[in-house]
């Protein structure tokens, strides 16, 4: 049997400061994405397993939407060397018919053309080690660092695939049957 190495735990992990580690997982979302959702029927898109919850379809619409005022517009604020550094207030999504909604390889499109804008200019700021300390204020959390953004950035992507498939596998919860009990996504 081969050695196994011992794992790190989550204390002896060291954050990660670099956009050049962050990347390769923002850079694999959007054909994340559209593996799951284009291939769905509409009531699978729509499906909320509470009636607070959001379905597939809204997950889609908030990330277009933090392309497109969330990440990089925070980026810039926290790298800028004038005035306040100070987010505006975030809304989790758009206002109704921001975004068309109708189409979800419309979206899916949209969502990878934004990203791809996205990486490209963060790729163009050519960051330096000092900073990814640098901060802004948040309206809610405080004083923020364009590392914890970034790495917030990450963790948001990997949160809402999770919330995707949680979803989606429970639209099958009753189907699978007596196989339900041994499917632990269908209790989270």
């Amino acid at each position: 049997m081969p050695e196994q190495l011992p794992r790190k735990n989550e204390s002896q992990i060291e954050p990660s400061l670099d956009a050049g580690q962050t990347i390769p997982i923002l850079e694999s979302t959007p054909a994340t994405l559209r593996s799951l959702l284009a291939p769905l029927p509409p009531a699978w898109l729509d499906f909320r397993e509470e009636p607070d919850a959001w379905s597939p379809r809204m997950v889609l619409v908030h990330l277009i939407h933090n392309e497109r005022t969330n990440w990089m517009p925070r980026a810039r604020i926290i790298l800028s060397a004038e005035g306040e550094r100070r987010f505006p207030p975030f809304r989790q999504m758009p206002d109704p018919g921001e975004i068309d909604d109708r189409y979800v390889g419309t979206m899916l499109t949209r969502s990878e053309s934004l990203r791809r804008k996205n990486l490209g200019a963060l790729h163009g700021l050519d960051l330096k080690p000092d900073d990814y300390n640098r901060t802004a204020e948040h309206p809610v959390l405080g004083t923020v660092t364009l590392g914890q953004l970034l790495a917030a950035w990450v963790v948001h992507d990997l949160n809402h695939v999770h919330q995707i498939v949680k979803s989606v596998a429970k639209v099958q919860a009753e189907a699978v049957g007596p196989w339900r009990g041994n499917l632990a996504i269908l209790g989270l």
